[in-house]
């Protein structure tokens, strides 16, 4: 197994969003933060030859790491054509051996058929529902979750787990792990109001009956 560094250097060529949407919430995903996630979950046995689904893969960056952890398959799941495009390109940057299947979907309304027997691991840094008319986005991305995973990692606002926990106990899920994380982010949309600032987030890992 390569080292959460090596992983994290591989995962630096990632480009982030073109021309990011800020009703789609499009923070792209650190590289140190995916490396970190991808390394966890690998070692906790959740990524070798399982299929892993990235929920709202946005530029791709939990897929690609994912597929570099031996993976049964992996599939990214993504409305924004745009996003999907950078995802495409930055496939051939990582140069992956493991294939990925770029999904172009609303991951609340999958139209994914996973067999029964299939183990599936969710890796997911879904829109927080920050936003004015996005209220609870992060919610309906668990719904999903709930429906198709074995095992979830995903990345919420600071100050989620009770929410996240509640959700999971409703669901038949277990929370497991939680940990904080740092998004340092460039400016992208207008109401940033500093070249870089930083978002406080929560991830957490899931077990699912």
């Amino acid at each position: 197994m390569a080292t959460k560094a090596a992983l994290e250097a591989q995962l630096a060529v990632v480009a982030g969003f073109e021309s990011p949407k800020v009703a789609l919430e499009q923070y792209p995903t650190p590289p140190e933060l995916a490396a970190h996630l991808v390394h966890l979950a690998d070692l906790r046995g959740d990524i070798e030859d399982r299929t892993v689904v990235d929920l709202g893969t946005g530029t791709g960056m939990l897929a690609l790491g994912a597929a570099l952890r031996s993976p049964e398959t992996v599939v990214g799941v993504e409305l924004d054509s745009d996003a999907l495009t950078v995802a495409l390109d930055n496939a051939h940057r990582v140069g992956t051996h493991t294939s990925i299947h770029w999904v172009r979907a609303d991951a609340t309304r999958l139209p994914l058929c996973l067999g029964d027997d299939t183990e599936v691991t969710v890796l997911m840094n879904p829109p927080f529902g920050a936003q004015q008319g996005n209220e609870h986005a992060d919610r309906a991305f668990l719904e999903t979750v709930s429906d198709i995973a074995d095992v979830s990692y995903s990345v919420h606002n600071e100050g989620s787990k009770e929410f996240v926990e509640a959700f999971a106990d409703d669901n038949g899920g277990e929370l497991t792990d939680a940990f904080r994380a740092t998004f340092d982010l460039e400016h992208q949309f207008e109401f940033h109001e500093s070249a870089r600032h930083q978002l406080d987030a929560e991830v957490f890992r899931i077990e699912w009956a």
